[in-house]
């Protein structure tokens, strides 16, 4: 059996120290290509058709399985951040207005608050059976009832492997437990309309530069 450096199995390319930044290099060439086609094929102005092309044909890219490998440097969340970055700055109009105002005209989240979201909503579907998953195997409720927010908090392990920490078992604890106690967590569908209500700018590390 031959050795190889990184190999792709259900269309997630994963290298030998388990890094995200070679499958995250491969999906923005790829995201880059479909806005840049987008952009030519249409000769239409309407920014809402432009975006919708985006939304539907390049967002899924970037975000496809993203429990998985999502990004944990700055490094690697400005390179995915730039495929929609450089995409609303082509868009008529858009031009010379920075990326955060031209996403709150569009109303559209940065892609780092959607992979944090996807994070937390995967968390509600492991720890609730809602997936086909051991929730043991993934996550821990906490036995301390003492703290502030809600019921329904992960034991946080300490874990000295920068690899492990990136993993979704590990990063998406702290957010978790950070919810406030006005989550709904009475079904999927309101915590889901939970959380697009929550501010989670301090969990975010990307800074755009204005552009």
């Amino acid at each position: 059996m031959p050795i190889v450096e990184h190999t792709c199995n259900l269309g997630i390319t994963v290298t030998n120290d388990l890094s995200p930044s070679h499958h995250i290099a491969l999906i923005v060439a790829q995201a880059h290509k479909r806005a840049g086609a987008i952009l030519r094929a249409f000769r239409s102005h309407d920014i809402c058709l432009l975006m919708r092309a985006f939304l539907v044909h390049v967002r899924p890219v970037v975000e496809y399985n993203s429990i998985i490998w999502s990004p944990a440097t700055v490094r690697d969340i400005d390179s995915l951040e730039s495929v929609q970055r450089r995409f609303t700055k082509r868009l008529p109009g858009l031009k010379n207005i920075n990326y955060y105002d031209r996403l709150e005209r569009l109303n559209v989240a940065t892609l780092e608050l959607r992979h944090l979201r996807a994070d937390l909503l995967w968390c509600y579907k492991v720890d609730f059976g809602l997936a086909h998953v051991n929730v043991n195997e993934f996550l821990e409720f906490s036995s301390c009832d003492n703290t502030r927010g809600h019921k329904y908090k992960l034991f946080k392990h300490q874990t000295t492997a920068c690899v492990r920490s990136i993993f979704f078992c590990e990063r998406a604890v702290n957010v978790w437990n950070f919810l406030p106690d006005n989550v709904c967590f009475d079904s999927f569908y309101w915590f889901r309309c939970s959380i697009m209500r929550i501010n989670l700018s301090s969990h975010l590390r990307y800074c755009a530069r204005l552009s």
